[in-house]
C-alpha cells in the first residue's frame, strides 16, 4: 500500500493521466513448467475412462496458476523494456529517451501512469496483442479505495468499502459517533471460549486494517 500511495502521489504531483486495466481470464495465461495431470472434465467423452488430461497452461485452482500467470507478464513487460523496481514486485518502470511510465500491479488490475500520452497509449495496444486485456479508462477505484481528480490533485475516499464492512456486519442501522471507543478505555484480559471458526473475525479485522489507509485516527481503535 506505501507503493500505491506514492504511485498516486507521484502522479499527481507530475500532472501525469493514470490509466486502469483489467486483464480477462489472467490466470488462463500462465504456462506450467511441472507436469500437472487432471481427470477428464464432466461431459467428455473418451475412449478410455481411465485417461487423464496433462495441463500445459494453468487454470483457476492449481496452486501454480498465480505464480505462473505473474512470470508470464514480467516476462511480457521486460521484453517491453520495463525494469523491476526491486523495493516492490509489484511495481515496472519504463525509461527511455526522457519518456517515462509505472506500472502498478496487484493480481489482474493494472495501474498504468506516464509523461507520455502516446507511449501509453502504444503500451496499451501491445498489452492487448498479448493478453486481450480490458481498458478500464480513468483510473477511479482500486484496492478499495476511490479515486477522484480535480485541478488540485487526487483525492482518495473509503466510503464504499466502509460502507460494505458495515453491510457485511449487519450494522447498517447504527448511528455514528465521534469516538468509537470510551476515553482513557483499559483493555482488559480476555475472558471466554475462543471462537471455533475464527475466519470471519481475521476478515473483518484485516478489512479495517486497510481502512485505516484514509482513516488513520481509527488506527489505535483497530489495533
Amino acid at each position: 500500500m506505501i507503493s500505491v500511495r506514492i504511485f498516486l502521489a507521484v502522479a499527481a504531483a507530475k500532472g501525469w493521466e493514470l490509466h486502469q486495466m483489467g486483464v480477462n481470464n489472467a490466470f488462463l495465461h500462465g504456462d506450467l513448467e511441472e507436469e500437472v495431470y487432471m481427470s477428464m472434465p464432466p461431459g467428455f467423452r473418451a475412449s478410455n475412462p481411465h485417461k487423464v488430461c496433462r495441463l500445459h497452461k494453468s487454470l483457476y485452482g492449481l496452486k501454480q496458476a498465480p505464480r505462473q500467470w505473474f512470470a508470464k507478464l514480467s516476462s511480457t513487460l521486460l521484453d517491453y523494456g520495463f525494469t523491476h523496481t526491486y523495493a516492490d514486485y509489484s511495481l515496472f518502470t519504463y525509461k527511455r529517451e526522457g519518456k517515462f511510465m509505472t506500472l502498478l500491479v496487484y493480481v489482474d488490475d493494472l495501474v498504468l501512469t506516464g509523461n507520455d500520452y502516446t507511449l501509453c497509449a502504444s503500451f496499451k495496444h501491445y498489452l492487448h496483442k498479448c493478453f486481450h486485456i480490458k481498458d478500464l479508462g480513468p483510473l477511479k477505484y482500486f484496492l478499495g479505495i476511490e479515486v477522484a481528480r480535480s485541478p488540485q490533485g487526487l483525492f482518495l475516499c473509503q466510503r464504499k468499502y466502509a460502507l460494505d464492512i458495515i453491510h457485511e456486519c449487519g450494522l447498517l442501522g447504527c448511528k455514528p459517533v465521534d469516538t468509537p471507543m470510551e476515553v482513557n478505555h483499559k483493555l482488559a484480559l480476555a475472558t471466554g471460549s475462543p471462537l471455533p471458526d475464527a475466519t470471519q473475525y481475521r476478515r473483518l479485522i484485516g478489512r479495517l486494517i486497510c481502512l485505516t489507509i484514509s482513516h488513520p485516527e481509527l488506527s489505535y481503535v483497530v489495533h
